[in-house]
């Protein structure tokens, strides 16, 4: 049987950027973040490509998972560790209708510190 997907937040620095974002959010907009992560894996691993109003492909290995709320929407940019692990780098409000360049540089940043971590 193939292992499942997990998912897991990036550590830098000695801090945890998706927590920091998360603790930003009310509860509930916290929990729904948390409720579209758990449905991410899910689809995963049933072997469903998650739609594009869920996660989107951006650039050099980094996706986004959109979450929207009632006024406003939080994008969590992740990648993929080894073959099933999602590692959320961190999460932000969308004010613009693109992700902007600063904060898809942040998630190659922050992958290229995990993966340094991991392969120590």
């Amino acid at each position: 049987m193939q292992a499942l997907y997990t998912y897991d937040f990036a550590q830098v620095d000695g801090k945890t950027p998706m927590i920091e974002f998360l603790d930003s959010l009310t509860v509930r907009e916290r929990a729904k973040v948390f409720a579209y992560i758990e449905k991410l894996v899910e689809l995963k691993n049933s072997g469903l490509q998650p739609k594009e109003n869920l996660s989107k492909y951006l650039t050099d290995g980094i996706f986004e998972m959109r979450v929207s709320f009632e006024n406003r929407i939080a994008r969590s940019l992740y990648f993929y560790q080894s073959e099933r692990r999602v590692i959320f780098s961190h999460g932000f409000v969308k004010k613009t209708q693109k992700t902007p360049p600063a904060e898809i540089r942040r998630a190659v940043v922050i992958r290229s510190k995990t993966q340094e971590e991991y392969h120590e």
